[in-house]
């Protein structure tokens, strides 16, 4: 744990666990709304076949990002899950989407 609260610069054992609730709720509540998502767009498994669950999962992956941050909030953990949602589109190659911080 000392490690991950190193590499997250996270201060508190407290903090570590309730961004470990984000991320718990989040993945739950990614995958629970995927499933109406889908539906509303009519992505349907009688119509997609084999090709639903990767058709569904890229719909999940933006829905997650935005939920994460949203639930982060939500938490009082917003900085460090903007940070977070920062670092993994750059490593998407997303970083365009953001401003170049000059130190």
């Amino acid at each position: 744990m000392k490690g991950l609260k190193e590499r997250w610069k996270v201060e508190s054992n407290f903090q570590l666990t309730i961004i470990f609730i984000v991320f718990a709720i989040t993945g739950s509540a990614s995958a629970w709304i995927s499933k109406p998502v889908c539906i509303w767009l009519g992505i349907l498994k009688e119509d997609f076949g084999f090709w639903h669950t990767p058709v569904r999962l890229l719909i999940v992956l933006p829905l997650y990002q935005i939920l994460l941050v949203i639930i982060g909030f939500l938490f009082g953990q917003f900085k460090f899950f903007w940070a977070f949602e920062k670092k993994m589109l750059q490593k998407m190659g997303l970083g365009f989407l953001f401003k170049k911080e000059e130190n």
